[in-house]
């Protein structure tokens, strides 16, 4: 009995050594930097370096931008300040008694030309024919 006692002790202390050596070969190749958490934390310490390289040029960045952007806060906020004098002085106008001269009605363009003053003189530069031959164009077969 004391021998296979020691039999089964010699066989487990047997078996605990390669549990220890397989065990001992994983945790030195997961501890590599080439594969392995070495590697991936290598990897991490890189992108954070990068990382806080990109926050320290966005908040520089920002910092540049944000004084423009005072600047011109306050040249618009004078500005403003000018248009509501302007506006105000406005008021303490007289009206105009005087009526405007007979506006014309609005033309029904683009199916009506607009009616044009009587004149004697015809003028060579008058838009309107040419207005209406861009839209007889447009108007013509494949027109939008």
């Amino acid at each position: 009995m004391n021998y296979l006692s020691d039999l089964l002790l010699t066989a487990a202390a047997l078996g605990a050594a390669v549990y220890c050596a397989i065990l001992s070969r994983r945790l030195k190749a997961l501890g590599t930097l080439e594969g392995g958490v070495g590697g991936a934390i290598a990897v991490l310490s890189a992108q954070v370096d990068a990382l806080t390289r990109s926050l320290t040029a966005a908040q520089e960045t920002a910092g540049r931008v944000g004084g423009r952007l005072d600047g011109q806060v306050d040249r618009a906020e004078s500005v403003a300040r000018k248009l509501e004098l302007l506006v105000a002085s406005m008021h303490d106008l007289p009206e105009d008694e005087t009526p405007r001269a007979t506006a014309r009605a609005p033309s029904p363009w683009p199916s009506e030309p607009a009616p044009r003053p009587s004149t004697t003189e015809s003028r060579d530069d008058d838009p309107a024919p040419a207005r209406a031959r861009v839209l007889r164009r447009r108007q013509g077969p494949g027109a939008f």
